[in-house]
């Protein structure tokens, strides 16, 4: 299993009137740590884009446990499971600086050729550096 943490602090902007973080930013949390775990696996949405593959989301599924607040500082667990082939799952925890579990969820994206927007199966080296860590 690969796995990866990023730290994120929440900015007044991202609450709602209630100072909870509003539950759509969660989503956007979880890219930053997909971004960062690709990174240390050695990939960037930059390159790959350059060089012809496109990740977009195909799904999306997140269930709050708790709330966080404004200038928390949240932890992202991120980790790869199972080998991609067509689709890349990513499964996500997020915890408070306290260290409680307040939400947990999962992206997949789908590999898609940047001229043909077809489905593609995962390049080689990333399916082979993946497959180092499971």
């Amino acid at each position: 299993m690969f796995k990866h943490e990023t730290q994120i602090r929440v900015r007044y902007g991202e609450t709602d009137q209630m100072g909870y973080v509003y539950h759509g930013n969660y989503a956007l949390y979880y890219e930053v740590a997909r971004v960062e775990a690709l990174r240390e696996l050695g990939f960037s949405y930059k390159k790959m884009e350059e060089n012809g593959t496109m990740l977009p989301v195909h799904e999306l599924d997140i269930k709050y446990l708790k709330p966080a607040y404004y200038d928390d500082v949240l932890r992202v667990v991120v980790t790869i499971k199972e080998p991609p082939v067509l689709r890349l799952k990513f499964n996500y925890e997020v915890y408070s600086s306290k260290n409680e579990l307040l939400n947990t969820g999962n992206v997949v994206l789908v590999f898609i050729d940047k001229a043909t927007n077809k489905p593609i199966r995962c390049p080689k080296p990333m399916l082979d550096k993946i497959i180092a860590y499971l």
